[in-house]
C-alpha cells in the first residue's frame, strides 16, 4: 500500500511549470496564434461581405425580373427571402469548417463522424424531413407567399398575414398582433385570400312600405359613380334587388367586386352612403315594431316603437 505521507517532489512541480511557461512563451505558439487570428478575421470579413453582397445581388436580380417578365411580386419576395436564408446558411457552414481547419483541427474525421451521426439522427427526425419537404412544395407550387392573407388549418386555425416562409416553418402575423410559427408539415389546408379578387356582399333592410323601384334607381345611380372614386373597385357594383322579405323588412342586396381584401372597406363605404341617400329621400329603413292587441275591443294597434 502506498505511503500516504509521501511528500511530492518540489523539483518535479517546478520542471512542469517551466515547461508550461516555455510553451506559452514560445515563438512557435505565438506565431500560430497570430497566423490563426489573421486567418479567422479574414474568414469572418469575407463571409460578411459575401452574405451582404450576395443578398443585394439576389434582391436586385429578382427585382429586375419582376419588372421585365411581370412575375408575381409576392412570389418573388418569398423566393428572395428563401434564397437569402440559404445563402447565409451555406456561408456560415463554410466559414465554420474553414475556421476549424485554420485552427489545425482535422476536418475529414469530423465530417465522417457528422455523417454517421446525421444518419442516426435522420431516422428520429422524420417530422423535420416532412417539414422541409412540405415547405419546398409550398414555395414550388406557390400556394401562398410573403404578404398574403391566409387561413391555415393545423392543429389550430391560424389566420393572418404571411411574414416569412422557410423550408421548416411559416410565420403568420395575426389580425390582433399575435404571431403564429407553424411547422410546414402540420399545414393540411390553405385558404389564400390574396390571390383572386374579393366580393363585397352588402345586405340592407328597408321598410315594407318603401318604393323599391325608387330605391333601385337611387342606389344604381350612386353605384355608377363609385369606380371613379375608388381604385379598389374592379367594376361598377351591381344592385341585385330584393333578396328577402321577412315581416316588415325588405332586404336589398348590393354586390361589388374589389381587389383582393379590399371588400371590407368598400362595403363599409357603401352601407354608409346608401343609408344617407335613403334618409335624404324619405325612404324608411326597417326597424323592429311592437304590435299591441286589445282583446276587450277586438282590434289591434301597431306602434312604431322600438322593441
Amino acid at each position: 500500500m502506498a505511503d500516504e505521507n509521501v511528500i511530492p517532489d518540489p523539483g518535479a512541480f517546478v520542471k512542469m511549470t517551466e515547461r508550461v511557461w516555455d510553451y506559452l512563451t514560445s515563438e512557435k505558439l505565438w506565431n500560430f496564434i497570430i497566423e490563426a487570428s489573421i486567418k479567422i478575421l479574414a474568414i469572418l470579413i469575407v463571409s460578411y461581405l459575401v452574405i451582404f453582397i450576395g443578398k443585394r445581388i439576389i434582391k436586385r436580380v429578382f427585382s429586375l425580373k419582376v419588372k421585365t417578365i411581370h412575375h408575381s411580386e409576392r412570389r418573388q419576395t418569398t423566393i428572395v427571402k428563401l434564397l437569402q436564408s440559404v445563402l447565409s446558411y451555406v456561408v456560415y457552414f463554410t466559414a465554420i469548417i474553414t475556421i476549424l481547419s485554420a485552427l489545425g483541427i482535422e476536418i475529414m474525421g469530423l465530417l465522417a463522424g457528422a455523417g454517421i451521426a446525421g444518419l442516426a439522427i435522420g431516422f428520429g427526425a422524420q417530422s423535420l424531413v416532412k417539414d422541409i419537404i412540405t415547405g419546398f412544395f409550398i414555395i414550388l407550387e406557390d400556394q401562398f407567399g410573403v404578404g398574403d392573407y391566409v387561413r391555415l388549418s393545423t392543429a389550430n386555425i391560424a389566420e393572418g398575414t404571411v411574414v416569412e416562409i422557410g423550408l421548416r416553418t411559416t410565420k403568420i402575423l395575426g389580425t390582433t398582433g399575435e404571431q403564429f410559427i407553424i411547422p410546414n408539415g402540420q399545414i393540411t389546408d390553405v385558404i389564400n385570400f390574396s390571390v383572386n379578387n374579393s366580393k363585397a356582399i352588402i345586405d340592407m333592410q328597408v321598410g315594407l312600405e318603401a318604393d323599391i323601384e325608387q330605391v333601385e334607381k337611387l342606389v344604381s345611380n350612386y353605384l355608377k359613380k363609385l369606380p371613379e372614386q375608388f381604385e379598389e373597385l374592379v367594376g361598377v357594383p351591381s344592385f341585385l334587388g330584393v333578396q328577402n322579405v321577412v315581416g316588415t323588412e325588405v332586404t336589398i342586396r348590393i354586390i361589388a367586386e374589389t381587389k383582393p381584401l379590399q371588400h371590407y372597406a368598400i362595403a363599409r363605404v357603401i352601407r354608409r352612403d346608401v343609408k344617407d341617400i335613403l334618409d335624404k329621400n324619405g325612404i324608411p329603413m326597417a326597424y323592429p315594431k311592437m304590435m299591441l292587441y286589445d282583446r276587450g275591443r277586438g282590434n289591434s294597434e301597431s306602434g312604431g316603437e322600438n322593441a
